[in-house]
């Protein structure tokens, strides 16, 4: 698999997750300035970010939840534990004496994307005094062009701390009539409803 091309994953369609580690009491601009350099470094715009994530030592600092707010995005926050386990490019030990883990924002950024997702951008610190770093994670893509992961996130992580949850104008469909497509399935057969009037 290869990381996706800003042709291929640049559309305002591709979804992004931004993995955000943070010192106490960073600003929301300073974060929110760090996202928007970061994707524009990568050949994205920030309104590609469909979710932040970080530890969860970090998921109630106001600088990294004012950021998800103003975006309009979920925080997700992971345990140590299972940032420890993502095997980051850029491990530091200053992270893992502080919250127990090597890398926050690219083992973050890599979890929320869900399985298959690669890094679009490593870590990257915000300006001097550099409170911030942030990493940018985005479905795969193979050979073929197809995505391997998408904005659902790491269905085998659990997602702790959330402190923001947007709702959908347009849940999922529930019930007998709701269709689960499956690669390989027929289409669904075609029934003519209405009266004879408005056929």
């Amino acid at each position: 698999m290869r990381r996706p091309a800003a042709d291929e994953a640049g559309g305002p369609s591709a979804p992004l997750v931004a993995g955000v580690g943070a010192r106490r009491g960073v600003p929301v601009s300073e974060v929110l300035e760090l996202i928007t350099a970061a994707c524009a470094a990568a050949g994205h715009a920030s309104s590609q970010v469909v979710a932040l994530a970080t530890v969860t030592a970090k998921a109630t600092e106001p600088g990294l939840t004012g950021a998800a707010r103003a975006l309009g995005v979920p925080l997700r926050s992971y345990p140590a534990e299972a940032l420890a386990a993502v095997r980051g490019p850029e491990p530091s030990a200053a992270a893992d004496a502080a919250v127990g883990t090597p890398s926050v924002a690219e083992a973050a950024a890599l979890l929320a994307a869900g399985p298959g997702a690669a890094l679009v951008a490593g870590k990257r610190k915000s300006p001097p005094p550099a409170r911030a770093t942030c990493a940018l994670a985005g479905p795969a893509v193979t050979d073929s062009g197809a995505l391997t992961a998408g904005r659902e996130g790491a269905a085998a992580v659990p997602r702790t701390g959330a402190v923001i949850v947007m709702t959908s104008p347009n849940p999922p469909r529930r019930g007998p009539d709701r269709r689960t497509g499956v690669v390989g399935d027929p289409a669904p057969e075609s029934a003519t409803t209405g009266t004879k009037e408005t056929q």
